[in-house]
């Protein structure tokens, strides 16, 4: 549902002229790559609108338009993990490989009316908003998820040894954040979505996104190939750099989200260079893009209510933010599938609750997937 809220408009009008596991290398059974997206990157498209400084007129209310919102609020109730008033905020986001839209020809598949979460990220930003620790959390992981209601009243069971992706495509947003509340006994402060052709455009209307591999990629699944150096990734490769698995470190999920994390880095290096060289026109056009991108929490369901949210978290460069994996080991019985370590697990969430730096004892030992340095910032 798109936002009602209509506060103060805050983005100013563009100019009509501008420039505008087990053993090391053990594979993973190849899977359709209509599942496999990077929209981690909500967080940093949400950051965007902020560059469109102030001012008024049509373009609020356009950019107002854009954005969809949902409450997580009112479907998750009382029954949640106590905010913790430190200083401190928990973003979950989430990426959903719906086939809907401008997505089925992205993805692939067909559109059957339901998705998944492709990838998720828990964003710990710290006292001061200065620096910020990113959590992803592997989609094959096998959980319990808990007895949960979507936003539209639908109560759905619990359910025992499934994956963690399983969630979303259950009960949407709602249930992706309770299932991630009730592994974490953290509460989520926000949630922030974007899909496949939104990201597409984003980093179009970026201008591309510089980044180094330190090898050959060539991914027939994912349509990436790339050679060893320095590339400037447009849209369409971009979406296929995050969703490779395939001849990269071991070829499992966890090689993937090492590669996401990179490019995330990459590309909020990317936004800030952007916002001070970029013309009013192309801000427009990039905050236009963020907006269409994301899907929100209502509480930032509006562009005001958006731009003091990333406002909060302009502050945070790519070197402060450390990134890593919720600790977990193949399944033994399945290589397709991680389990949860609980108890690094549990140094992860204790650090996040006490607004503290993630231990190095808690990911060491535990699965990676071995495409780390794969890629990183020029």
């Amino acid at each position: 549902m798109s936002a009602q809220s209509t506060p103060e408009p805050a983005i100013s009008e563009p100019h009509a002229t501008g420039t505008g596991r087990g053993g090391r290398g053990r594979r993973r059974k190849a899977r359709s790559t209509s599942r496999k997206a990077l929209l981690a990157t909500a967080w940093t498209a949400a950051g965007v609108v902020v560059l469109g400084g102030v001012g008024a007129g049509y373009v609020y209310f356009k950019l107002n338009g854009n954005l969809k919102s949902i409450d997580i609020n009112q479907a998750l109730g009382n029954d949640r993990p106590s905010k913790v008033d430190n200083g401190s905020e928990n973003i979950l986001v989430l990426g959903s490989d719906t086939r809907s839209g401008g997505n089925r020809k992205l993805g692939g598949g067909t559109d059957d009316g339901s998705a998944r979460s492709d990838t998720a990220m828990i964003v710990h930003v710290y006292e001061g908003h200065k620096k910020a620790s990113v959590v992803s959390i592997p989609r094959d992981t096998l959980i319990d998820r808990p007895a949960c209601t979507d936003t539209k009243g639908t109560a759905h069971p619990a359910q025992t040894g499934v994956m963690f992706n399983e969630a979303y495509s259950t009960g949407g947003a709602a249930c992706a954040v309770k299932t991630v509340e009730s592994l974490t006994g953290i509460r989520m402060d926000h949630y922030l979505e974007v899909d496949f052709a939104g990201f597409q455009k984003l980093i179009d209307d970026l201008g591309g996104v510089p980044v180094t591999t330190s090898k050959n990629i060539d991914d027939p699944q994912s349509h990436l190939t790339l050679e060893a150096g320095t590339h400037t990734l447009n849209g369409q490769q971009a979406l296929g750099l995050v969703r490779t698995r395939h001849g990269v470190g071991d070829g499992s999920d966890l090689g993937r989200i090492q590669l996401q994390q990179a490019f995330v880095k990459a590309l909020i290096d990317q936004v800030k260079h952007v916002g001070v060289l970029s013309s009013p026109k192309k801000l427009y056009n990039l905050a236009d893009a963020a907006t269409k991108a994301v899907t929100t929490d209502s509480d930032i369901g509006s562009v005001n209510s958006l731009i003091d949210f990333a406002d909060g978290l302009k502050g945070i460069s790519a070197k402060h933010m450390s990134m890593v994996t919720m600790p977990v080991r193949y399944d033994p019985s399945n290589p397709n599938r991680v389990l949860m370590e609980k108890s690094k697990a549990q140094q992860v969430w204790d650090a996040l609750k006490n607004d503290r730096p993630v231990p190095a004892s808690a990911t060491k030992g535990t699965a990676t997937g071995e495409a780390k340095g794969v890629v990183s910032a020029p």
